[in-house]
């Protein structure tokens, strides 16, 4: 995990995801891109100065990057070797473009914690980050002093089509030497059979070298809050979903996995294309 992207706007929800991303890029000698995208006041969709003066403009720049000065010499950067972009674009657009350019392995986002986070999954940017982004996309809800990953939990009905973005899931377990808890939900709904489980999950684990990990099936009512209870059952540090780009969440055992999941998820949470 080479460098991470944190995107900002100088909120204290952006400052809980950079802390955390901090305490990453130390312990993987990361670097991180600290990137923040100016949307000028009636800015249209086909002129970057719409409605906005040039003058207008190089001070929104000037006082952009005065702001980004001052975060990326914060303490909790010391020794981090950190890169300032600011960027004038639409965020989604300017956050994958930077993604890609910069070669990302990791985003780092904050949200307004478990109940502000509706607004990141009904049509906000970062919604459409959690999308778009075939980069990992860690979402952080609250301050954390001590970001330590033991326990992650990967809820999935282990198709053929989650391989690929479980494979970067892996990455980001193995670089904190966390333990993976493979957990199929069965519900009312989605009722399978023990011996049908094992032997969908066996096949999907034996295509990875996987050492430190458990398999698990958990009941409950519904999907969202067997994942919720299961991942409080173990105290899980994190929990990592893959995600559909235009439908949103992956369909699981014919239902779907609702946004709710993430709303509703105190800890922290990371997302992975499919």
């Amino acid at each position: 995990m080479k460098r991470i992207l944190v995107p900002t706007d100088f909120s204290e929800h952006a400052e809980h995801a950079l802390k955390v991303a901090a305490q990453i890029a130390r312990k993987n000698n990361s670097e991180i891109i600290i990137l923040h995208m100016l949307e000028l006041p009636h800015q249209s969709n086909d002129a970057i100065f719409g409605g906005v003066s040039i003058p207008e403009t190089m001070l929104f720049m000037q006082k952009a990057n005065e702001t980004l000065d001052k975060v990326s010499n914060s303490d909790f950067l010391d020794g981090i070797p950190v890169t300032e972009i600011v960027k004038m674009d639409k965020p989604i657009h300017g956050i994958t473009q930077v993604s890609k350019e910069q070669d990302v392995d990791l985003i780092v986002m904050g949200s307004h914690g478990s109940t502000g986070i509706d607004e990141l999954l009904i049509g906000s940017n970062t919604e459409k980050v959690v999308r778009n982004s075939d980069i990992p996309v860690l979402i952080i809800k609250k301050e954390i002093q001590n970001f330590e990953i033991k326990n992650i939990v990967f809820a999935s009905d282990f198709s053929e089509e989650t391989k690929k973005p479980f494979q970067k899931l892996l990455k980001f377990t193995k670089s904190f030497d966390a333990k993976l808890h493979l957990v199929t939900i069965c519900t009312p709904n989605s009722f399978k059979p023990t011996h049908i489980i094992n032997k969908a999950v066996k096949e999907f684990t034996d295509d990875f070298n996987l050492t430190n990990f458990e398999t698990h099936i958990y009941n409950d009512t519904n999907i969202e809050k067997g994942i919720l209870n299961f991942s409080n059952s173990i105290n899980a540090d994190a929990i990592g979903m893959c995600t559909h780009g235009r439908t949103g969440f992956a369909h699981f055992f014919n239902g779907s996995i609702s946004e709710g999941l993430v709303n509703h998820a105190i800890r922290p949470v990371i997302t992975l294309k499919i």
